[in-house]
């Protein structure tokens, strides 16, 4: 009995423990994400079609669940009870019935979702949108406007109230871009386009993450969609255009001169003559840190943006972000120089 006991015990654990798991997964904070939290028409429109077809799957539950629980009430074997219940086999309008029924369900799904997806899918063009191209790396986040001249990483500024056509390809494995407030999931392939379009309604910072497992530090891969008002993004663009790139202190100069000999060969920065790299498909080998200072984020999302965290990074990347392709400097550059390189990056403006 008590072997039986055990064993009957391990189901109801593991049941426990995978809703123990979903519980705390869904009190994650800090890069909160959910698509129950709509902020755009996309997300909206989305979120409106998972409704529908909840609420028409839990209304054929209860249904068929009623029908089950009646029939097992009052057909249910009684004590001395002959009596064989009225057979329904072959009766054409209970045939008919749940035939037409599905039918019907099936229709009222299939033409929101048909109609609502082609005109999710249309690519969108006119005055009122901003084309950009976003490029998934191992394991950072490339943001190309192509009509402004702008190459960024990890944080992607938009207009709110704008829609955004996002070209979306890969610099090396499948990634998947996603934002769950804005939009749905798409694949950024290697070797193709796809395309897909969000908007933000209201000015706001909204996380999203790569949804397609893509190597070591796959989970440290997250980004940031900041929505700003037109005035704002107006602003933030002229900013990036015409950066402050020079050094304004001699600690600043000396981290420029060490970054020119150790950075500068894979990262581009506005307004100097550091170009980067790029890899022999044409992209970028690593972020464009014009931009630095002001992003809220390093790293993908996985550090915050300040000296200590810039330190650390510059100094053994790979102890943070595993297989990270950026070189540790750890034993090359000296402790004086790593503080150095981080106070030229975080006067860049």
């Amino acid at each position: 009995m008590a072997s039986r006991s055990r064993f009957a015990s391990r189901p109801a654990a593991l049941a426990a423990l995978v809703l123990a798991a979903g519980l705390l997964g869904a009190c994650a904070s800090g890069h909160a994400q959910s698509a129950l939290s709509p902020a755009g028409p996309v997300a909206k429109v989305e979120l409106q079609l998972i409704a529908e077809s909840l609420w028409i799957m839990v209304g054929v539950f209860v249904v068929v669940a009623g029908l089950l629980v009646f029939a097992l009430v009052r057909y249910h074997e009684r004590s001395g009870d002959q009596h064989i219940p009225k057979q329904v086999e072959g009766d054409s309008r209970l045939e008919l019935l749940w035939t037409i029924v599905p039918f019907i369900l099936l229709i009222i799904l299939a033409v929101p979702t048909f109609t609502q997806t082609f005109a999710l899918a249309a690519t969108q063009t006119g005055p009122n949108v901003l084309d950009v191209t976003v490029v998934g790396h191992q394991w950072w986040w490339q943001f190309d406007y192509p009509s402004l001249g702008i190459v960024t990483a990890d944080e992607m500024h938009i207009p709110a109230g704008t829609r955004i056509e996002l070209t979306l390809e890969s610099a090396d494995v499948l990634h998947s871009f996603w934002v769950p407030p804005l939009a749905g999931k798409e694949d950024n392939v290697p070797g193709r386009k796809n395309t897909m379009w969000l908007e933000a309604d209201q000015p706001g910072t909204f996380p999203g993450q790569c949804a397609e497992f893509c190597g070591t530090s796959h989970s440290e891969m997250r980004l940031l969609v900041v929505a700003q008002s037109a005035s704002a993004f107006t602003q933030w663009a002229q900013g990036f255009q015409q950066p402050g790139s020079q050094p304004q202190t001699p600690q600043a100069q000396d981290g420029m001169q060490v970054f020119q000999t150790n950075c500068s060969s894979c990262h581009a920065i506005g307004g100097t003559t550091f170009q980067g790299g790029q890899t022999a498909s044409g992209f970028p080998i690593a972020p464009n840190l014009t931009d630095l200072s002001a992003h809220v984020t390093l790293a993908g999302g996985t550090l915050a943006n300040d000296s200590a965290d810039l330190i650390q990074w510059i100094n053994n990347p790979q102890a943070l972000m595993p297989d990270a392709i950026m070189p540790a400097f750890q034993g090359i550059l000296t402790q004086t120089q790593e503080q150095d390189v981080a106070a030229y990056l975080e006067g860049l403006t």
